[in-house]
């Protein structure tokens, strides 16, 4: 996701943190200054639903606004030797080293 609170607090006329926290407090939205530096300096982990509310109210605009979805890499996500889901051609297990050479039956399909 791509946070976008600095792009809809400039449409406010919003350019500093202290400036963001006051228009918070209009809204009765008051967490400390450095939790609003926080939001506003970087992409945040986790965002109450409620926080986020908040924020849309004192920005006045909607979380499309605020966070944009940005499509995952695929390349480099597997591992060397895993296939993808639905990828051509039956995936079958290797056995682990060290079972003895023993090669187990493989599950019914």
């Amino acid at each position: 996701m791509k946070w976008n609170l600095r792009w809809a607090a400039a449409k406010r006329d919003i350019w500093r943190p202290t400036q963001l926290q006051a228009a918070f407090r209009e809204v009765g939205f008051t967490p400390s200054l450095s939790k609003v530096a926080a939001l506003w300096s970087g992409t945040p982990v986790t965002v109450r639903l409620e926080d986020l509310d908040k924020i849309c109210a004192a920005l006045q605009c909607t979380v499309a606004d605020l966070m944009e979805a940005e499509p995952v890499a695929a390349e480099g996500c597997l591992e060397s030797g895993q296939r993808a889901v639905g990828e051509s051609g039956p995936a079958r297990p290797i056995p682990r080293p060290g079972s003895g050479g023993a090669r187990r039956s493989l599950p019914p399909n």
